[in-house]
This record gives structure tokens, C-alpha cells and sequence, in this order.
């Protein structure tokens, strides 16, 4: 259902002014320490943003999807660290557990995930396992009424701030494929999860991804999310289509961002006499960006309200993920080209923009990925008539 208008959009007033007197101001802090001041992280608890996706019954605001994907194009206008923080919780940390959790389990995690007490991260990937999903080998072994976890998972964003991960492990190893997968919730306190340091990246500082060691973890059986082994993948799945919406939408945002700081260069600039602003060239370029930018805006809000609607979006969704994170490449690109020697310095937002942006093109599943899933949405659509 989401919130009323008048509600909503007093909560996305104040999420804006929040990015424009708070977050972008601290930028430079989060780019040079790799990390987010504390005091911000706990104004970012105090104004519910880890909360925001979380139905209203479990303390969360219980925002419509159009609603997020509006909040999460205002916070892509800041530094990805700042909605890496709070993203796991309000999207892949959390949403298994709103979508398929058990009414305990919804009871146990939410209401703390809602208020920033505890966050929550997605742990899906291996080594040998990312855009084929369905090939991860960790195993999650019966034992009595618990299960032993073992193996190990990578580039898992916020494994050392969490307090739980939702899991993905393989319960069924004579089943392949998607069918043996089943998904949990593991406390990160518990013996054997060995969190490795944090990975060195090409950008998004102040993010934090880790591989994550898992040796002997012993787990009951009422971890698994649901109650029911072997559905896990499944979970994964409608995790990462709405997952896939945040993306686009930050990505719409940074664009945003992106757009502003090469129009205002473009009319400070001065070049044989005159703002490179009047120069048609980078006129072309501006208006470019600018195309692009509706037209992400416009698809990842419309993809959004099918979800809202059906309960689901696969090939909306995938569409909106592929266009938006390539369309923000681009801008991005335009906008470092704009400002010339000045876009390659780490002084001016764009060059910082310009690394961070890279990795959009690949979480959450890759353009690649993405273009075979709207390829076989196609192709089921036309034999079914």
C-alpha cells in the first residue's frame, strides 16, 4: 500500500534536504578515511532509513516500491557508501524475510533491522559462484535438528557491521542446480564465521565487502527462512528483482548528481571568451545526459509500480537495471569529458562518480545477466501467445 501522498512526501522533503545538508557535505570525510562518521550513521538510524521497506507492523515504514525507488534516487545523488550502509537492510539483508520469513521470524529480526539496531547482509556469492547462482557449493549439512554450514562466501557488502546474514547455502547436495539451495538466517556471533579484511576497491569507498569464512557453524532448523528446506533459491530470486529496482534507482540519482555538477562547470568555465555552456558541442552532451536521465527515471518508476501491482516485475525490472546503471556510465562519462583536466581530478564529485558508477554495471547481477533474463521473459511471453 505504501503511504499516503502528503505523508510521503514530507518524508522525501526531508530525506532531501538530509542529502544536501548532511551527506554531500561529508563526502570528502567518507572518500578520505574509507569509512562513515559515526555521528551520521546514527542520524542516518535516527531518521529510519534502515527501515523505510519494512511493513509498518514490524516498526518500519512500509513504503510502496514507487515510494523506495523515489527515496533511492535521492540518496544516489550522495556517495554510494552512504546507501551501501543502510541498503542491506532495507533490501537483499531484510526483504527474504518480509517476503517469505516465518510470523517468528518477522518478529525476531524486522523490528530491530527497522531501527538500525542489528543490520542484515545477503550472502549469496562464492568464489566459484555469482552470476550462476544456483552453482554455489556451500553446504549446509542435517545434523539432528541443526544443520553445520560450511564454505565460503565473497564481496559480501556490510559482513563486518552485520549482526545476521541471510544465507544461501546447499542443503540437498544430490540435488543440482536451484533445487538443492536453501536459504537461512545465521547470527554472525556464532563460532566458525571468520570475517576476512575488507576488500581494496576501485571505488565506493566507505563501503565494506568481505569474504566470509563459514567452518562448522551450527545452526537449528528453524533458521531456514520459511521453515521449508530446498525454496531458497527461489527466496534469492524475489530478493534480487526488487534489489535490482534499488540499483537502477540510485543509479538514476547519481546521474542526477552527475548532471548538475557538469551543467554548473559548464557555465562557470570559460573558454575563448565565453561559458563552454554556449559551446553546442558540450550542449549536445548535457542534453544527452539529460534524455537519458528521463528516460531511466521514467522506466525504473514505471517498472517499480508494476511490482507494486503484481507483486512482481522479472523482465521490468531487469530492463530498468540494465538501462539505468549503463545510462549512469555514460553520464558519467559525458560529465568528466565536461570538465575537461578538472573531471580527472579528485577535487571535483564527477571523478569519484566516474569509479563508483563502474560497479553497477555488475552487482545485483550484470548487464549481461540481465539481457538473457528479458531474452527468456520474451521468448516465454511469445510461446504462450
Amino acid at each position: 500500500m505504501g503511504l499516503d501522498n502528503d505523508t510521503f512526501q514530507q518524508v522525501l522533503n526531508s530525506i532531501d534536504r538530509f542529502v544536501d545538508r548532511r551527506l554531500i557535505p561529508a563526502e570528502d570525510i567518507v572518500e578520505a578515511e574509507n569509512d562513515i562518521p559515526a555521528d551520521i550513521v546514527q542520524d542516518m538510524r535516527e531518521m529510519g532509513l534502515s527501515g523505510f521497506s519494512i511493513p509498518e507492523e514490524f516498526g518500519g515504514l512500509g513504503v510502496s516500491l514507487v515510494q523506495e525507488v523515489k527515496i533511492m534516487q535521492s540518496i544516489g545523488r550522495t556517495s554510494a557508501a552512504f546507501r551501501s550502509l543502510f541498503g542491506t537492510n532495507i533490501g537483499i539483508g531484510s526483504q527474504g524475510i518480509v517476503m517469505d520469513g516465518t510470523e517468528t521470524q518477522k518478529q525476531e529480526y524486522l523490528p530491530r533491522l527497522a531501527t538500525g539496531e542489528i543490520t542484515a547482509s545477503f550472502a549469496l556469492t562464492e568464489p566459484d559462484a555469482g552470476s550462476d547462482a544456483a552453482a554455489i557449493r556451500m553446504t549446509a549439512r542435517a545434523d539432528g535438528d541443526d544443520y553445520v554450514i560450511n564454505g565460503t562466501k565473497r564481496y559480501i557488502t556490510n559482513a563486518s557491521r552485520a549482526s545476521i546474514f541471510t544465507l544461501m547455502a546447499r542443503t540437498n547436495p544430490d540435488e543440482k542446480g536451484a533445487a538443492g539451495i536453501s536459504a537461512f538466517i545465521v547470527p554472525t556471533d556464532l563460532s566458525g564465521i571468520t570475517v576476512m579484511p575488507a576488500d581494496r576497491k576501485m571505488g565506493q569507498r566507505g563501503t565494506k565487502t568481505h569474504d566470509v569464512v563459514f567452518e562448522d557453524v551450527r545452526v537449528p532448523a528453524s533458521a531456514i527462512i520459511g521453515g521449508t528446506p530446498g525454496v531458497g533459491f527461489k527466496t534469492a530470486m524475489k530478493v534480487l528483482d526488487r534489489g535490482r529496482l534499488n540499483i537502477a534507482a540510485s543509479s538514476v540519482g547519481a546521474a542526477a548528481r552527475l548532471i548538475q555538477e557538469a551543467l554548473s562547470y559548464a557555465h562557470d568555465r570559460k573558454a575563448f571568451g565565453k561559458p563552454i555552456a554556449e559551446f553546442q558541442l558540450v550542449q549536445a552532451m548535457l542534453a544527452d545526459s539529460q534524455t537519458e536521465y528521463y528516460a531511466a527515471k521514467t522506466m525504473v518508476e514505471h517498472a517499480a509500480s508494476v511490482f507494486d501491482e503484481k507483486g512482481k516485475a522479472i523482465e521490468e525490472a531487469a530492463c530498468a537495471k540494465m538501462f539505468c546503471t549503463e545510462m549512469v556510465g555514460r553520464v558519467a562519462d559525458r560529465a568528466v569529458q565536461i570538465l575537461g583536466g578538472a573531471g580527472y581530478m579528485a577535487e571535483y564529485p564527477v571523478e569519484r562518480f566516474y569509479r563508483d558508477v563502474r560497479l553497477s554495471r555488475i552487482y545485483e547481477g550484470t548487464t549481461q545477466i540481465q539481457q538473457l533474463i528479458i531474452a527468456r521473459q520474451m521468448s516465454r511471453k511469445f510461446k504462450e501467445g
